[in-house]
């Protein structure tokens, strides 16, 4: 045998051994954003490098919200399998289990900071894919964004007393119950739906998302006041559904390079939401609208009476009362060096609900 003959064998033994290379798999992944709304940008991005990092494993063909199938039905396409991925907040999965609720978005707690913290420290990864995996899939967050604008209304909003009576469009479950203690009316519609909805006033007033995401849903047009801050969601997390035996058709390497596209994505989303917020904060100034703040005694208010709805909410859910325990535990566990290092910190350590209450609740 030839040296050349003896290396091409022995290369010929090794391939054997390690087995044919893995082909190149398809997956078909969906939003529940239309393109005419910037929140798509955040899926775009994770696709990008999604299909940069992965793409000789597995590549993502992405489609708007909508183009496949209504944005409603993103988590049963996505649980099927009829499709392998799907970008969605998960407060809109609430009626299938509350504790999606939490998983998206809080009621005066949590900024984007405080979910980065926790999903990548504090646990909050291990419980996103706990809470999708009863309905088999994986999930990787990779978007969060500080609070909602505020509602956005053509009465001003200054104080809760402003609030009665309001039909208000806003999201979640929290929210909602928060909403409605405070003497306004939930109305739950579609983000595409919120502009004629205003026009024509169907309802009185709407919170949507971001500063940056309502101006580019033409709020400025159909609406003369913004009141801020957004007390109802301090914060969101969005990211992607995947059918968990796509995920597992993956090989150990490509799974990572896809955590490794999300936490990329959830960096770079933290920092565009707030510069593309701060712009439009301007756009809205000069298109008129009258922006108005409610001061803190009024947010206090507004905390002790979030306090409250949190923690029933909890005890409604055993699997809502595991996820707020972990977050409130997180907030015990950061508080000391987070209060030792203000005001340079990131962020408040909220009043927040009882904690003891919701543990018990958990069976804790």
């Amino acid at each position: 045998m030839t040296i050349k003959t003896g290396i091409l064998a022995g290369a010929a033994f090794v391939a054997t051994l390690c087995g044919p290379a893995m082909a190149q798999q398809s997956w078909t992944m969906t939003s529940t954003w239309p393109s005419s709304l910037e929140l798509i940008e955040m899926d775009k991005h994770f696709v990008d490098l999604a299909n940069k990092l992965a793409g000789d494993e597995v590549k993502i063909d992405f489609y708007e919200g909508g183009s496949l199938v209504p944005a409603g039905e993103v988590f049963g396409a996505v649980e099927s399998g009829t499709i392998q991925a799907g970008a969605d907040w998960p407060g809109y999965w609430a009626g299938r289990d509350p504790a999606f609720s939490p998983l998206a978005t809080h009621a005066s707690l949590f900024n984007a900071v405080d979910y980065v913290n926790w999903i990548q420290q504090w646990g909050g990864a291990d419980i996103y894919n706990e809470v999708y995996g009863r309905f088999g899939m994986v999930y990787l967050p990779y978007t969060v964004t500080n609070n909602e604008s505020g509602f956005r209304t053509n009465a001003p909003i200054r104080n809760t007393a402003d609030l009665k009576g309001k039909r208000l469009r806003l999201s979640g479950l929290e929210q909602g119950q928060l909403l409605e203690r405070l003497g306004g009316n939930q109305v739950s519609m579609a983000g595409g739906e919120i502009y004629q909805s205003l026009e024509r006033g169907v309802i009185d007033g709407a919170e949507f998302s971001t500063p940056n995401v309502d101006y580019s849903g033409g709020f400025h047009q159909v609406t003369k006041y913004w009141s801020t801050p957004g007390w109802h969601q301090s914060s969101s997390v969005f990211g992607v559904m995947i059918n968990k035996a796509a995920w597992d058709a993956l090989s150990p390497g490509a799974q990572e390079k896809l955590k490794i596209a999300a936490d990329a994505t959830m960096l770079w989303s933290l920092a565009f939401t707030e510069k593309r917020a701060t712009e439009a904060y301007g756009k809205f100034q000069e298109a008129g609208v009258e922006i108005t703040r409610m001061d803190d005694e009024t947010l206090a208010e507004i905390q002790t009476i979030a306090n409250s709805v949190i923690e029933d909410a909890a005890c409604a859910s055993p699997t809502s009362a595991k996820v707020y325990l972990s977050q409130l535990e997180y907030l015990n566990d950061y508080k000391s060096w987070r209060d030792a290092s203000a005001p340079f910190n990131l962020g408040r350590t909220p009043n927040g609900p009882d904690i003891e209450k919701i543990r018990a609740c958990a069976g804790q």
